[in-house]
């Protein structure tokens, strides 16, 4: 017997929440709603979800505040909320969700996010350790690049950035977490090194334009590895 992955669903309006618990329940989940911060908190101590999708504006606390709660639970994060601008985004990440869906939202989008974000924490718990992506192949736990079954060798900081984004995949890493994951604490400004560092990796391993790239660039946020 199969047991369905458990979604909480954490938002104020009732026709978010029906439409998320209708496109989910027929995906096979489990689904549990809270319309505010309390009932959220009080949700995640007792249905223990495997993801939780949080909008930001909730009656009764800013969402912002409830990331690293629901973090600290090993729960994956999907922040689903009107708010768009780049400041919330980075926010919101840097915090610790695992992505972040803009609404008015297509319900597959948020389907497809959701699994990436799933496949991420399996990978961050160490149970899957080997990433793909076009005719590439990463293996993480034997620091190994091919391409078309040939190594590739790239330069330390091209495979740290790589490997961030693998440890990640589908889901937006920030700018600030790349930096600091690579170059240390205290790069956290540095942009241009992660420009210089997509390049190379684009250039050794794709033969495709930046718009087709399986590296995505989010502008002011971060960068997705599409795999």
């Amino acid at each position: 017997m199969t047991i369905p992955i458990k979604a909480l669903v954490v938002d104020d309006e009732a026709a978010i929440r029906r439409l998320l618990r209708g496109s989910l329940g027929h995906a096979g989940y489990h689904v549990v709603e809270a319309e505010n911060a309390r009932a959220a908190l009080a949700a995640l101590a007792i249905d223990k979800p495997d993801v939780v999708l949080l909008d930001l504006g909730l009656p009764d606390r800013d969402g912002l505040e409830l990331v690293p709660l629901i973090k600290a639970t090993d729960a994956a994060l999907l922040v689903v909320s009107a708010r768009d601008s780049t400041e919330e985004k980075v926010a919101a990440l840097d915090l610790g969700a695992d992505d972040y869906v803009t609404k008015p939202f297509d319900t597959h989008e948020v389907h497809a996010r959701i699994r990436a974000a799933l496949r991420a924490r399996r990978r961050s718990e160490g149970t899957e350790t080997i990433v793909s992506f076009a005719q590439v192949r990463v293996d993480l736990g034997a620091r190994r690049v091919t391409r078309d079954g040939e190594e590739v060798h790239l330069t330390p900081k091209e495979y740290g950035f790589l490997a961030e984004l693998c440890r990640h995949p589908g889901r937006v890493v920030s700018h600030a977490q790349l930096l600091r994951a690579v170059w240390g604490a205290g790069h956290e400004s540095d942009v241009e090194y992660l420009r210089v560092a997509a390049r190379g990796v684009r250039r050794k391993l794709e033969d495709v334009d930046v718009e087709n790239s399986a590296i995505r660039n989010e502008p002011g946020v971060g960068y997705r590895l599409m795999a």
